[in-house]
């Protein structure tokens, strides 16, 4: 991949950003949301691993680098209007959320007007992140 044009189709944000969608690439359950920056986005495809900005630390967070659990890029999609992308991943580790869950969509609205936690933690997030720092 030595031309990076394909990045000009993007339509970024007025922060230079664009949202990015992670999906398991066996089970179609979406993982996550994050941001990517011009810089990020050509880090993914080329290094073929999930790397996104980090909007709180103001810095390129390439997944999995404090937890181990890395997203391994299966595909790559652009959607219509060209203002989000499509990360088809591989998650290493079976978790997504820092919460230590699969996904960080683990709340659902309930017929009340409450969010309902759905899905169980999987890895205690002070466990993850203690030993991965």
């Amino acid at each position: 991949m030595s031309s990076e044009d394909w990045l000009d189709a993007v339509k970024w944000n007025s922060d230079g950003l664009v949202a990015a969608i992670a999906q398991d690439h066996q089970t179609g359950k979406i993982l996550m949301q994050a941001w990517m920056n011009r810089e990020a986005l050509s880090l993914t495809a080329r290094e073929q691993q999930a790397v996104y900005w980090s909007r709180s630390r103001s810095r390129l967070w390439r997944k999995g680098e404090s937890s181990g659990h890395q997203q391994k890029l299966i595909e790559l999609r652009l959607d219509c209007d060209g203002d989000s992308v499509l990360l088809v991943v591989e998650q290493l580790g079976g978790i997504a959320c820092h919460t230590g869950r699969e996904s960080c969509f683990y709340r659902k609205l309930d017929q009340q007007g409450e969010w309902q936690v759905t899905d169980a933690v999987i890895k205690d997030p002070d466990t993850i992140y203690s030993s991965h720092s």
